[in-house]
């Protein structure tokens, strides 16, 4: 860290990525969209552990950054989520269920009294988004979209910058994972339990104990021929899903993140078949992340810095998504936006 990147200055903002079985801190320089090199701290976190026991981990990873008290903070996490008011809607999701009605907000800044900056929450989907145009595949694109495939599918639809949370041309809400396939949720076909759950339930499987998705991938590279099927055809109905949505929204770029981008080369073929089949423009590129929790490290900074959250209405009564006003080089709107037709 050179002297004009400490904590003092002014465009560092502070940043935390709350996972699945992970919260992760860092510093990020605003102006450069980057992270400050040296300050990236990880630590593990049970999701089923209780409120206490989440807290702790949280506040301790703020402190883990050794900023100054008046630097603000954006906090990456996933929905359900009252993102304004920072409480916690976790309820029957298999994760944080412990911080159902928990205010995050003011009991952060119980636990580090010192902190004096405000503390910004955003969606995690959003984050990752907003990072990726910042400084990664995406980078500075009119109209591209973030997908992040893990334990569910998060999205982000941006104009220039801005996530767009209503209207034509984008999902409910702007997020996919409110889609259905056939009659079946999105998220019943493409997931980690989904992809997991149909291939545990096929011919021949063996070696079950402690399996998860990434086995599954492991197995369809050493020539199991029911993982490569059950892969191919949860990518292949993603693509299919989303291919109306890239279409309207006129996308001209989509990142992808997530534990799952790890096999892009089995995801990649499958995906880009079920899109074409379903219409989607041939040309639209579809690139994997350099890194997903760097974007959303840079994605949360960047909400937080002004401290300003705007919300759709149908946002704030869903808690799952967000919007923010202009921060650092995002164009400055004062609400989420529906774009205008080219």
């Amino acid at each position: 860290m050179t002297e004009d990147d400490t904590p003092e200055s002014p465009e560092l903002v502070g940043a935390l990525e709350i996972g699945g079985t992970h919260v992760t801190s860092a510093l990020v320089n605003l102006s450069a969209g980057q992270l400050v090199p040296g300050s990236v701290r990880r630590r593990p976190i049970d999701p089923h552990g209780a409120a206490d026991e989440l807290l702790n981990g949280f506040a301790s990873a703020i402190a883990d950054a050794h900023a100054a008290a008046d630097v603000p903070w954006g906090v990456a996490i996933p929905g359900p989520f009252d993102y304004r008011r920072g409480i916690g809607l976790f309820k029957d999701v298999g994760k944080f269920d412990a911080l159902l009605d928990v205010n995050l907000t003011a009991r952060l800044h119980a636990a580090l009294p010192h902190l004096t900056g405000d503390i910004t929450f955003v969606n995690d989907a959003d984050a990752f988004a907003v990072g990726e145009w910042r400084q990664g595949v995406t980078a500075a694109a009119a109209r591209c979209v973030g997908i992040t495939l893990g334990s569910g599918v998060g999205s982000s639809f941006l104009d220039n910058g801005i996530p767009v949370t209503a209207g034509p041309t984008v999902p409910p809400h702007g997020r996919a994972h409110r889609l259905k396939i056939g009659t079946a949720d999105l998220e019943d076909v493409v997931s980690r339990r989904a992809i997991l759950a149909r291939y545990l339930a096929g011919p021949n499987v063996s070696s079950t104990t402690g399996l998860d998705v990434h086995d599954v991938f492991d197995r369809s590279r050493g020539g199991d021929e029911w993982a490569t099927q059950v892969l191919e055809d949860a990518f292949r109905a993603l693509g299919g899903a989303l291919a109306p949505w890239f279409t309207r929204f006129q996308a001209t770029t989509v990142a992808f993140g997530g534990a799952m981008t790890g096999s892009w080369d089995l995801v990649l073929p499958p995906l880009r078949s079920g899109l074409t089949t379903a219409g989607a423009r041939i040309d639209i590129e579809l690139l994997p992340s350099a890194d997903t929790e760097r974007s959303a490290l840079v994605g949360a900074a960047t909400y937080a810095h002004p401290v300003k959250v705007c919300l759709s209405s149908a946002d704030e009564q869903s808690g799952r998504g967000v919007g923010a006003e202009a921060a650092s080089a995002i164009p400055a709107t004062p609400t989420p936006k529906e774009p205008q037709a080219p």
